[in-house]
């Protein structure tokens, strides 16, 4: 068997693209855990038990530190009957903050 430049050039862009997969994957989950126990301690319904990515950027912390950023939306209730959009914002693989808008109660 014989590999050539082109051959190994392709296994490593494989091999980059599916860590990076499980990567987002990973943090996706941690996002997830992170908005399933801010809606419990807010007394709020998830709805459809997801997160989905809504941005990604390159972006500055508060204290000026550059990071990439992610930011996932969700769905909550309060009522049963509205719909409700919140964000739950990551920097690298930390959780920075779960954003509920205004809602009824």
């Amino acid at each position: 068997m014989n590999l050539n430049l082109t051959d190994l050039l392709l296994l490593a862009a494989l091999a980059i693209g599916a860590a990076l997969f499980w990567r987002s994957q990973r943090i996706r989950e941690t996002a997830l855990r992170a908005t399933r126990r801010h809606c419990e301690r807010e007394e709020v319904v998830l709805l459809d038990q997801t997160v989905g990515l809504k941005r990604f950027r390159l972006a500055r912390d508060d204290q000026g530190r550059w990071g990439l950023w992610r930011i996932y939306a969700f769905e909550f209730t309060v009522t049963g009957g509205e719909r409700y959009q919140g964000e739950t914002r990551l920097r690298g693989e930390r959780v920075h903050s779960v954003v509920l808008p205004p809602h009824r109660f």
